[in-house]
């Protein structure tokens, strides 16, 4: 059984996700909007959050170090901890993460990681205290990961807050249930400007809808809008 799955996100009114772009609002700053944001993630209580490996890559800064010897490695996962409070996740196919900790903001951090990551790879993983899966099939089957993060971690609750890639796959995977969208009293308006949701050329159309459940008007101009999701 996967965990119930939060979409939450802060936007400008045309679908931005980088506030230090947005036009500037007399109702607030950038810096009281991403801290409702905050407070919201807070309220949500969600026992992980996910994001991509381009958004994971700004929070950790880490270079690659693999061990010496990479010995023998744990596949298709391995868990440095299985009773944190709450998990950091992050979706990195391609295995070009690295970390300096095993934890973000006191969150551990557990890698979802491609079925062909190396093996000095995940030594680095397990050296750092990271905690990993593995995919165990060719393409990665977000499905099977989540229902591995559900019945090893516990992980019932779990808030998408990533990039328009990652957030696009899981919509159209039919893993989201709701939608938490904060906008803000702002625009972008960049010619590259890409909204908080983006799946390829075929976009979501026919594949889910979206209910609305409740909106509410916040403190410096935000508006908090909540939407059930379920298949198109």
């Amino acid at each position: 059984m996967k965990p119930r799955i939060i979409c939450h996100m802060l936007a400008s009114l045309d679908g931005s996700l980088h506030p230090s772009r947005y036009t500037t609002s007399p109702d607030g700053t950038r810096a009281e909007w991403s801290g409702l944001y905050e407070q919201i993630h807070e309220d949500l209580e969600g026992d992980a959050w996910i994001v991509g490996r381009v958004t994971m890559a700004e929070m950790t800064k880490a270079g690659a170090h693999p061990p010496t010897n990479t010995g023998k490695v744990d596949r298709p996962h391995h868990f440095a901890q299985r009773d944190a409070g709450s998990f950091a996740v992050a979706l990195d196919a391609s295995g070009k993460l690295h970390f300096a900790k095993p934890d973000v903001g006191g969150d551990h951090v557990v890698v979802l990681l491609g079925h062909g990551v190396s093996d000095s790879h995940l030594a680095e993983l397990a050296a750092d205290g990271v905690s990993y899966i593995v995919s165990e099939t060719a393409d990665i089957d977000l499905a099977a990961m989540l229902d591995v993060l559900a019945h090893e971690l516990g992980i019932s609750r779990l808030l998408l807050e990533g990039g328009a890639g990652i957030n696009g796959s899981f919509f159209a995977a039919g893993l989201v249930d709701e939608l938490s969208l904060l906008v803000a009293p702002a625009l972008d308006a960049r010619a590259a400007n890409q909204g908080f949701v983006e799946f390829g050329e075929s976009g979501l159309a026919g594949k889910m809808q979206l209910s609305l459940t409740s909106c509410e008007t916040l403190a410096h101009g935000l508006v908090h809008l909540r939407y059930a999701v379920s298949p198109g």
